[in-house]
């Protein structure tokens, strides 16, 4: 959502376009395209960068975060109030493999939540909204992210926020920001063309002040560009999820540490080793 502006630019100055863009249904294919260059740049869940950066030895760097904490638990009723309520009841989600399911297992696991907390985990982001706002197929507990959380409470205002999964973070995390996304480049397009990558950084710098700051506007390019079905829901999502450009140094500190978490807490969900210092590009 924090690219529309650049998407919208690119379109208007089609004949002199300096990016096209595509969007992935999951994350996985995210790693394919990258491995093949298919794609040059990429928005991916910070856990799935560091994991490449391991496969490919390398291959691929981080050049920004690009969200911060957007997860939250939504419930059909009003039993879950604390993590230890999750025992309760059976919790659906979505992102298994990505940060989503090593931020939940972490806040699980320091709520002493996680051995009695039955998860089952579904593919798609909206295939869960829509069950959990009809209140189908058992679905009454569920983490989701944004904008789909807001998606599906406007689907059925019933739904509430039982967990905010950032403020359940910051209350064990010592200080750790809630880092899930990020973007990352080919090291070979880092290499031979870093004025066009920074180039490209101060547009997506200025788009995504954009989405944060002309929600109206920025909602609507959201429709347009297929992102979120209505420009209503992407309006109400703005807020809660989290957009952020952040750069250089600071980048390099508030990804590193959450890597150091993941890490901790489970070494495969990083490609099982901390990325090195080049991981992180600082112009």
């Amino acid at each position: 959502m924090g690219m529309v502006k650049l998407m919208e630019n690119a379109l208007i100055q089609e004949a002199n376009a300096k990016y096209s863009f595509s969007l992935a249904a999951a994350p996985d294919e995210i790693v394919g395209k990258i491995a093949t260059g298919e794609v040059d740049i990429a928005a991916a869940p910070i856990n799935l960068a560091a994991a490449l950066y391991n496969k490919t030895e390398g291959g691929v760097a981080v050049i920004a975060v690009n969200t911060l904490g957007v997860l939250y638990i939504l419930e059909n009723g009003d039993s879950v109030q604390t993590f230890s309520d999750l025992s309760k009841t059976k919790l659906f989600a979505t992102g298994e493999g990505a940060t989503p399911e090593y931020i939940l297992n972490y806040l699980l696991e320091q709520n002493e939540a996680s051995e009695n907390t039955e998860i089952e985990y579904m593919a798609e982001h909206s295939e869960l909204a829509t069950l959990l706002a009809a209140d189908m197929g058992g679905v009454k507990v569920a983490m989701l992210p944004e904008p789909n959380a807001t998606i599906a409470r406007q689907k059925n205002p019933q739904l509430r926020i039982a967990l905010d999964l950032t403020e359940e973070w910051n209350k064990v995390s010592g200080g750790t920001e809630l880092v899930q996304g990020c973007i990352i480049v080919r090291r070979e397009v880092l290499n031979n063309n870093p004025e066009a990558v920074d180039a490209f950084l101060a547009g997506y710098k200025e788009s995504t002040a954009f989405t944060n700051e002309q929600q109206s506007e920025a909602a609507a390019l959201i429709e347009k560009f297929g992102i979120i079905p209505n420009a209503k829901a992407a309006e109400a999502a703005i807020p809660r999820s989290n957009i952020v450009c952040i750069t250089g140094e600071e980048m390099k500190q508030s990804a590193a540490k959450m890597l150091e978490v993941l890490y901790a807490a489970n070494p495969k969900s990083i490609g099982g080793k901390l990325p090195g210092d080049d991981f992180y590009y600082i112009p």
